[in-house]
Protein backbone atom coordinates (compact mmCIF):
# COMPACT_ATOMS: atom_id res chain seq x y z
CA UNK A 1 0.00 0.00 0.00
CA UNK A 2 1.19 3.66 -0.95
CA UNK A 3 2.35 5.70 1.81
CA UNK A 4 -0.24 8.68 0.60
CA UNK A 5 -2.59 6.89 -1.35
CA UNK A 6 -3.37 8.50 -4.62
CA UNK A 7 -6.83 9.68 -3.97
CA UNK A 8 -5.77 11.68 -1.36
CA UNK A 9 -3.20 13.91 -3.39
CA UNK A 10 -4.81 17.13 -4.66
CA UNK A 11 -5.53 16.83 -8.91
CA UNK A 12 -4.81 19.05 -11.27
CA UNK A 13 -7.58 21.50 -12.68
CA UNK A 14 -6.12 20.45 -16.32
CA UNK A 15 -5.72 17.80 -17.89
CA UNK A 16 -4.41 16.75 -21.87
CA UNK A 17 -6.14 14.34 -23.52
CA UNK A 18 -4.96 12.97 -27.07
CA UNK A 19 -7.78 11.04 -28.91
CA UNK A 20 -7.77 9.81 -32.04
CA UNK A 21 -4.40 11.63 -33.00
CA UNK A 22 -5.89 15.04 -31.32
CA UNK A 23 -4.44 16.38 -28.81
CA UNK A 24 -6.34 18.61 -26.35
CA UNK A 25 -5.94 20.51 -23.12
CA UNK A 26 -8.52 20.93 -20.85
CA UNK A 27 -8.94 23.44 -17.72
CA UNK A 28 -11.42 21.54 -16.50
CA UNK A 29 -11.51 17.85 -14.73
CA UNK A 30 -14.46 17.02 -14.52
CA UNK A 31 -15.53 18.73 -17.94
CA UNK A 32 -13.03 16.43 -19.80
CA UNK A 33 -14.59 13.04 -17.97
CA UNK A 34 -18.45 14.09 -18.93
CA UNK A 35 -17.46 14.50 -22.30
CA UNK A 36 -15.51 11.10 -22.55
CA UNK A 37 -18.16 9.28 -20.68
CA UNK A 38 -21.14 11.02 -23.18
CA UNK A 39 -18.89 9.39 -26.14
CA UNK A 40 -18.55 6.33 -24.55
CA UNK A 41 -21.84 5.98 -24.00
CA UNK A 42 -22.69 7.23 -27.40
CA UNK A 43 -20.36 5.84 -29.85
CA UNK A 44 -19.80 2.43 -31.54
CA UNK A 45 -16.52 0.54 -32.41
CA UNK A 46 -13.20 1.75 -32.22
CA UNK A 47 -14.27 5.12 -31.55
CA UNK A 48 -16.32 3.68 -28.10
CA UNK A 49 -12.84 1.99 -27.77
CA UNK A 50 -11.27 4.94 -27.77
CA UNK A 51 -13.24 6.98 -25.34
CA UNK A 52 -13.65 4.37 -23.02
CA UNK A 53 -9.73 4.12 -23.04
CA UNK A 54 -9.59 7.47 -21.99
CA UNK A 55 -12.05 7.59 -19.73
CA UNK A 56 -10.35 4.93 -17.81
CA UNK A 57 -7.20 6.64 -17.32
CA UNK A 58 -9.38 9.91 -16.71
CA UNK A 59 -11.26 7.77 -13.44
CA UNK A 60 -7.78 7.06 -12.24
CA UNK A 61 -6.29 10.62 -11.94
CA UNK A 62 -4.02 11.15 -14.68
CA UNK A 63 -3.05 14.20 -15.82
CA UNK A 64 -2.40 13.11 -19.42
CA UNK A 65 -4.58 10.59 -21.01
CA UNK A 66 -4.00 8.97 -24.46
CA UNK A 67 -6.27 5.94 -26.80
CA UNK A 68 -2.16 5.18 -28.08
CA UNK A 69 -0.60 2.22 -27.10
CA UNK A 70 2.86 2.90 -25.75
Amino acid sequence: MLHYPELAMPRSRTVTTVCNGKREVWSDYEEAKSYFLELMMTAEGEDRDRAECIYIQLAHGLSECSDEDE
